[in-house]
């Protein structure tokens, strides 16, 4: 009795269902669990047949295959198990493990089954097979080529990229050795590398990535990116490695460089060109200055008011050149780089520039008002320079009937990511506004290219002095622009990095 009683409290208690039947399938007990898998009470099933718990077709096929398992003992799932639906009280079907055992009693023939509910479990593999099919299409469609290795370097997984990459099918890439994609002496050193690295675990790629060259299967090569993952399986050790073509980008890196070398080559040509003709123009031009004065102050009362003008012009015409050589000099030594950076007050500079533009500012009756600058390394002629083009164009152009008033001022920040010029992490930015004539914004892309003059001959210069200026602040790790409206005034907004490395 107490026996009895123990199992029965097992079979109550188990987690997985046990119903058992009679030899015309008559549901005889029904532990809590098998009830509650099936949504039942386990009164409204025993006594009634085991097929009610069936979908179709098992439904109806259920009592003849118990009978013919009774005339003939050929089992189909008894002693056996296998993966089965069942159908709920509320009619939903789901997928469970049945095991059916078969027990002789003393007075009769019944089958007990053992029911495991693995729905949650179909759930999973559902989920999990989904997720593995989104991988693989992802992998299949994927623009760089993936390619997997077990640790002996024979090619396991390859995706389409790849395979087109190195211009073979992947079936004729799956199961070789991973060396057939490389040319020596990489081809050689691959296998050997490996035992290496799972010998000392020294990486030299796997988990680091680098630029290395492949191999097709017409023997070209080309150059890509490899970076390598290292998975660890259940059972063994596989590597994948992600290959991403860097062709173009080597074509590129390559007609960047030419134009670089040629543009290179071109700027010293220009100051080249900037040197010599400053120099070689500078004798006949002289001549002429010398002979166009000795014609003012020895022949000029002899000379009809046609010639007097002709002079005039000509010595006006030849000042402009010598200005203009002046100028054009002054711009090719920008780029020469001839003084190294220095740390530099700005504001002693801009005292300096006041200072040499005194005449200036006291005819043109320019009130400038100024606000501390910031310490910078710098070459200081060239921010002299800077600053000398920047107040003398806002005097210059000036309104006629009111004087100048020049405001100065800087803000230190963040590199910002528009700048490309370089060299240090921080920024500052200095403003010079003015209340001049000011300019149509539609022209800020030629006011700084040399030559370049918006108000024709109206007033003096060589249309350099902006592009002097733009040209030192690149140097200087930065860059200028501005925004201005006619007749209201003009704003330079000049960065100038505050740090440089070593030229």
């Amino acid at each position: 009795m107490e026996n009895k009683s123990r199992l029965k409290a097992i079979i109550d208690t188990a987690i997985d269902g046990i119903i058992t039947i009679d030899t015309r399938g008559i549901v005889e007990t029904m532990n809590p669990a098998a009830a509650k898998i099936f949504g039942y009470e386990a009164e409204e099933v025993i006594g009634h047949n085991i097929s009610m718990l069936m979908p179709e077709p098992d439904r109806s096929r259920h009592d003849q295959y118990l009978a013919n398992y009774l005339r003939t003992g050929e089992a189909q799932i008894i002693g056996k198990g296998r993966e089965v639906l069942g159908k709920k009280k509320d009619g939903t079907v789901f997928p469970f493990l049945l095991s059916i055992s078969e027990v002789e009693l003393p007075d009769k023939l019944i089958f007990t089954g053992i029911v495991h509910d693995i729905t949650e479990l179909k759930k999973t593999e559902a989920a999990l097979r989904e997720s593995e099919n989104k991988i693989n299409s992802i992998i299949q469609a994927a623009v760089d080529g993936i390619i997997t290795i077990n640790n002996r370097g024979i090619m396991e997984m390859i995706n389409p990229s790849a395979a087109r990459l190195f211009d073979y099918d992947a079936e004729e890439l799956l199961g070789k050795s991973i060396n057939m994609l490389m040319p020596g002496p990489d081809s050689s050193r691959h296998d050997g590398y490996i035992r290496h690295y799972e010998e000392t675990g020294e990486k030299r790629i796997i988990g680091i990535g680098r630029e290395v060259t492949g191999m097709r299967k017409d023997g070209s090569v080309f150059p890509f990116y490899l970076s390598i993952s290292e998975v660890q399986l259940s059972d063994r050790k596989v590597y994948t490695g992600f290959v991403h073509d860097i062709t173009k980008q080597k074509l590129d890196e390559e007609r960047l460089r030419r134009y670089a070398a040629e543009l290179e080559r071109s700027n010293r040509e220009l100051q080249d060109f900037a040197y010599v003709s400053s120099h070689d123009l500078q004798e006949p031009l002289r001549k002429i200055q010398a002979f166009g004065d000795r014609l003012l102050t020895k022949e000029y009362d002899n000379l009809s008011e046609q010639g007097k003008d002709y002079v005039d012009r000509m010595l006006n015409a030849a000042s402009r050149m010598q200005n203009l050589i002046n100028d054009l000099l002054g711009f090719s030594r920008v780029t020469a780089k001839s003084k190294p950076f220095v740390k530099v007050k700005l504001d002693d500079i801009l005292s300096e520039v006041i200072s040499d533009l005194e005449v200036t500012v006291e005819q043109t009756g320019a009130e400038i008002i100024r606000s501390p600058l910031p310490e910078i390394e710098a070459e200081p002629t060239q921010i002299r320079q800077l600053f000398q083009n920047l107040l003398s164009n806002a005097m210059k152009f000036r309104k006629p009937d009111e004087s100048p008033i020049i405001n100065i001022y800087a803000k230190n920040l963040q590199r910002r990511a528009h700048l490309t010029a370089t060299p240090g992490d921080e920024v500052t930015e200095i403003y010079i506004e003015d209340n001049g004539i000011g300019f149509d914004e539609k022209y800020l892309d030629r006011i700084f290219n040399i030559f370049q003059r918006l108000e024709g001959q109206k007033y003096a210069g060589s249309g350099i002095g902006l592009a002097v200026c733009r040209k030192i602040a690149i140097r200087h790790g930065g860059d200028i622009t501005a925004s201005s409206q006619p007749g209201v005034g003009t704003r330079f907004i000049i960065t100038l990095a505050l740090k440089h490395p070593q030229e």
